[in-house]
Parts: structure tokens; C-alpha cells; sequence
């Protein structure tokens, strides 16, 4: 009998270790493949194709305008969200959320019904000669609104989880709500926004569906370097284009997270798992 358990036993530990080993692999073999496929000098040299450069500069030049838009109206939201409570809470925190969990094709859908030429604000858009379909603003719009929740549900968590017998004790002292917040709920809230921010600006690098969907993929105008490892794959003889632009993203990836990761911003990023107390309203 007790023969039969050590083998029963050693059986579970070897499927253990093989699930690992299967799953390990999975993981980590395709990230590696790209790097893999071609030479290294190969991969360095097609980093100055103009497919690779353009791409570059359209993600970098729509990343930073999409993240000063969510930093500066998804901050107030989340702070809004967070110390406030009334009828309908939950629903609008559902709704912030729901790009999370939306398949990018459907936002890039509900962007053109929305902002598009004949989507609901299409007609006060051209009245105010605006024009966001298949252009670099509609790139930003289609960032912002896949990769902007990320920001604010972190955010909401950052505010929620500040101290508020700091905040009441700043108050007491005669500071005002405005000064609060920026000298007192601003700064302790401040690593958790900024995981929050880096989630956000990895995730807006990434993005493709939405994109592809409302702005196009015009090389130089609208195609960003997911978009163009979309093209450059279709194109004959563009896997090795496809492959450096991939390779790029792996970097800038791996970067965002070894910073996040050596910052100990990484943890903080996660939901908090103690209650903090709620506020109430003013």
C-alpha cells in the first residue's frame, strides 16, 4: 500500500513539473522565436526601413497625445469616482470599465457610429470643421478609449486606498480641498497612478482592432507599428519587417515592465487586498 502511494506520489510530481515545463515554454518560446528567425544583424538593419520609422513615429507622436488626454480628464475622473458615493455608482464604474473587457473591434464600431462622419456627433463635428475619421485623431480617440480605463480603474483603487484621516487632517488644518489634493492625495496616490499610467501607455502601444477599424492603416498618417507588423506580414517578403517591428514592441515591452518591476510599482498596481474605509460624501 505504501509502495502504490509513493508511486501514485512520484506519477503526480512528474505530471507537476511536465504541466510547468509545458506551460513555460509556451509562454516564453514565441517571445523568443522572433528574436530567433533571423540574424540579430538582420533584425538592426530593418529598423531603419521607413515602414519601421514611420510606424515609430505615428505610435510615439499618438501615445503622448492620448496619454496627456487621459492623464488630465481620467485623473479627476477616478478621484471623482473614488471619493464620492451616490445612486448609480457601481453602473458608471461598470461602464468606465467596459472597454477593459470590449473587443477592440467593437470600439473601433462604436468610435465611427459615434465620432464618425455619420455617427452621432459626425454632424456637429463638421460643423466645427473636424474631422476624426482614418487620421492620426482618430488614432489618439481609438487609444484613449482602449487603453484609457486601464488608467482610471487604477486610479479609482490609487484614491481609494489614500488614508482618509490624512486628507481630514489637512483639512483641519485649513487647507482647502484643491490644495488637499495636490499636496497631500496627489502624492500618496501618486505610485499607484503611475503603474497605473505605465499599464495604460504598454496597452496603447498594443493597440490594433480599434485602430485598424476607425483610423486605417495609412503608412505615415495613421499606421502604427502594431498595425504595421499587420501589413508588413501580408506583404511578400515582408516577414522580416514584420519580425523587427515585433522585436521592437518585445523591447519596449520588457522595459515598461523591468522599470515597473525594479520600481516595486508592479505590486502596487495590483487591487489592494485589505478593505480601506470608504468616504463619505462632502
Amino acid at each position: 500500500m505504501r509502495r502504490r502511494q509513493t508511486v501514485i506520489r512520484g506519477l503526480l510530481a512528474v505530471l507537476f513539473f511536465l504541466a510547468i515545463a509545458v506551460a513555460m515554454t509556451f509562454l516564453v518560446l514565441p517571445v523568443i522565436a522572433i528574436f530567433t528567425h533571423v540574424p540579430p544583424s538582420r533584425l538592426l538593419h530593418e529598423f531603419s526601413n521607413p515602414i519601421v520609422t514611420d510606424a515609430l513615429v505615428v505610435s510615439l507622436k499618438t501615445i503622448v497625445i492620448s496619454q496627456v488626454a487621459i492623464l488630465l480628464l481620467g485623473t479627476p475622473t477616478a478621484y471623482f469616482l473614488a471619493s464620492r458615493r451616490f445612486p448609480g455608482r457601481p453602473l458608471v464604474v461598470t461602464l468606465v470599465e467596459l472597454p477593459i473587457v470590449l473587443p477592440p473591434a467593437v470600439a473601433g464600431i462604436g468610435l465611427i457610429v459615434a465620432f464618425g462622419r455619420f455617427g452621432l456627433l459626425g454632424s456637429t463635428f463638421d460643423a466645427l470643421g473636424i474631422d476624426v475619421s482614418f487620421n492620426q485623431a482618430a488614432v489618439v480617440l481609438a487609444i484613449s478609449l482602449v487603453a484609457g480605463p486601464f488608467y482610471v480603474r487604477q486610479a479609482i483603487a490609487s484614491f481609494e486606498a489614500v488614508d482618509r484621516n490624512l486628507v481630514a487632517a489637512s483639512r483641519t488644518l485649513g487647507a482647502g480641498s484643491l490644495r488637499t489634493f495636490f499636496r497631500v492625495t496627489l502624492p500618496l496616490a501618486r505610485g499607484g497612478l503611475t503603474a497605473g499610467e505605465a499599464i495604460c501607455v504598454a496597452r496603447g502601444l498594443g493597440e490594433f482592432g480599434a485602430t485598424i477599424m476607425f483610423a486605417g492603416s495609412l503608412q505615415g498618417h495613421t499606421e502604427t507599428l502594431p498595425l504595421a507588423v499587420y501589413t508588413t506580414f501580408e506583404a511578400q517578403n515582408g516577414l522580416d519587417v514584420a519580425l523587427a517591428i515585433s522585436a521592437l514592441l518585445v523591447i519596449i515591452s520588457l522595459a515598461i515592465l523591468i522599470a515597473l518591476k525594479g520600481s516595486g510599482l508592479w505590486e502596487r498596481s495590483r487591487p489592494p487586498v485589505l478593505a480601506v474605509a470608504r468616504p463619505e460624501p462632502d
